[in-house]
């Protein structure tokens, strides 16, 4: 092994899926596998003797499932990245996943090529967020945010710390957004897009490096964990536009 592979471990409760997905990612120069568990208590156990750059996580195990490992994993002191991996193209795993903290979800019918990019994206610190996936992510934040503007707004008619609470709100979000520079803005509206460092560093004839600063800074000025509620924040404050 060299310092510039990256290490992967495997969590499935199902041998030959893992035997399987070995033998994808070690195909791939610079990929190697360092360790598989068949679930989320051996995935934690696993991680404190190895130390992966990327977990491969399914969803359904006995015993800790998939979901709840993430929570646990990326909760740690310097938790590896996690791409969730399933059988299942369904909303709510989408979801939990994605706010539990995993940088990517794939499913298993994906292609060997998908999954050896997927891994690697993930490993550079980029959050797999595919086109799909970014549409349902802010549908699903709109739909969320409607219902809790308009519930603000009713209670604003009759209670005026409630209207003064969500101005200030509105405020705090303005300034933020006032706080980036041009190029960073340029930058958070790539991301919304659902493009990784390479792709916007390519846009932008920068160097990944600096993209990669670009978003860091984005994240830290808008107080965001990760891409994903960047994505949401660009969108409910008009620096990305649906459908644009």
């Amino acid at each position: 092994m060299t310092d510039a592979e990256i290490r992967v471990l495997l969590v499935d409760d199902q041998d030959l899926l893992r035997s399987g997905i070995r033998i994808i990612l070690e195909s791939e120069p610079g990929i190697v596998v360092v360790g598989e568990a068949r679930d989320g208590h051996g995935a934690l156990e696993r991680i404190r003797q190895v130390s992966p750059d990327v977990v491969c996580l399914d969803v359904q195990m006995p015993g800790m499932d998939g979901l709840t490992a993430t929570r646990l994993i990326t909760a740690l002191e310097h938790p590896p990245a996690v791409l969730v991996l399933t059988t299942f193209d369904r909303d709510d795993y989408l979801f939990e996943a994605l706010e539990g903290g995993a940088s990517g979800f794939l499913l298993k019918n994906s292609t060997p090529e998908q999954l050896v990019d997927a891994v690697q994206i993930v490993a550079r610190g980029d959050a797999l967020l595919s086109p799909d996936v970014t549409r349902r992510v802010i549908e699903r934040f709109a739909h969320r945010d409607a219902g809790a503007r308009a519930a603000a707004a009713s209670a604003a008619g009759s209670d005026a710390a409630a209207a003064a609470a969500a101005a200030s709100s509105a405020a705090a979000a303005a300034a933020m957004v006032s706080d980036l520079t041009a190029r960073e803005r340029d930058v958070l509206g790539f991301v919304a897009r659902g493009m990784s460092n390479a792709e916007i560093a390519a846009e932008l004839f920068l160097g990944e490096a600096t993209v990669k600063t670009h978003v860091s800074k984005v994240l830290q000025k808008l107080g965001v964990r990760d891409r994903i509620q960047a994505v949401v924040f660009a969108y409910e404050h008009g620096i990305a536009v649906p459908g644009a």
